[in-house]
């Protein structure tokens, strides 16, 4: 019963020794998944003219490098221990090959055991951590936005400003209007308390000839300021005037570029099409 549990435990290393193989083996093949990931990504950003993100991969790779490098050390290191166990499995073979005492043979077994399911979660521990690092650095390759995000963005960006211009127009609008109106409504305003002064004083002024010259000449100020307020308002409307003509003379040269624009696009598609049917009949 001892030689058959000395062997059992003899097929447990064995075991431990495949399960580190199979890890090592996994951690290859992520490694390569990896690499490849990463020059998809670069090649990518070559083609896209992504340039700002070039010191981030460049970064990324020296990460990359040192995980390789710490790798290999693992890897240096799991080949010692690999060597270890063999050459332990190698005796232990050779005391079961010479007879001896099996007891001293379980106790070594164990002992090997232990350490190797010690030395196993060691190498799970570190397995795991590189994996967290390289997951780490595949976030941050996929937090990078591509060109055609970019071309989103700004499109979007676009879009929103047009939609702020289209607000502040009306927004304008609605404040010209707003103020035309008060405007109106404080000259009516002074009518109204003019008519009601002239309403309230006229039959006091027109009873003396002193108070008819005074209603003449408060009269005649009155026609004044309003001469004066119509010249600044109609200066105003000059001004405005003037603007609208310059944006229609803007607006009528643009057209013309447009139509001009037109027929020398047609002219191109025509010249386009003439060319692919002589360089049909050419070859036919």
């Amino acid at each position: 019963m001892q030689e058959g549990s000395s062997e059992q435990e003899f097929n447990s290393i064995r075991a431990s020794i495949a399960i580190l193989n199979s890890n090592l083996d996994q951690q290859n093949q992520r490694k390569i998944s990896v690499l490849n990931e990463l020059q998809n990504l670069q090649e990518k950003i070559r083609k896209e003219g992504a340039e700002s993100k070039v010191k981030k991969l460049v970064s990324l790779l020296e990460n990359l490098k040192l995980l390789e490098r710490q790798e290999s050390e693992i890897r240096c290191d799991f080949d010692a221990k690999r060597s270890s166990l063999e050459a332990e499995v190698s005796h232990l073979e050779e005391k079961i090959a010479a007879g001896s005492d099996s007891k001293m043979l379980s106790r070594g077994l164990d002992g090997s055991l232990n350490e190797s399911l010690l030395k196993l979660n060691i190498a799970k521990r570190e397995l795991a951590a590189r994996l967290r690092a390289i997951v780490s650095i595949k976030r941050q390759l996929d937090d990078a936005p591509s060109q055609s995000e970019l071309i989103q963005y700004e499109r979007r960006l676009s879009e929103l400003n047009a939609h702020i211009q289209e607000k502040l127009q009306q927004t304008r609008k609605f404040y010209a209007t707003y103020n035309a109106l008060l405007e109106i409504k404080e000259l009516m305003l002074k009518e109204t308390s003019l008519l009601n002064s002239i309403n309230s004083q006229f039959q006091e002024a027109i009873a003396s000839t002193t108070g008819r010259m005074k209603l003449i000449e408060s009269m005649q100020g009155i026609v004044k300021g309003s001469q004066q307020k119509l010249g600044k308002v109609q200066l105003g409307l000059q001004e405005e005037q003037k603007v609208c003509d310059a944006l229609k003379e803007r607006y009528t040269a643009a057209m013309a570029e447009q139509r001009r624009c037109y027929s020398l696009l047609k002219a191109f598609q025509e010249e386009c099409a003439r060319n692919e049917k002589l360089q049909t009949q050419t070859s036919s």
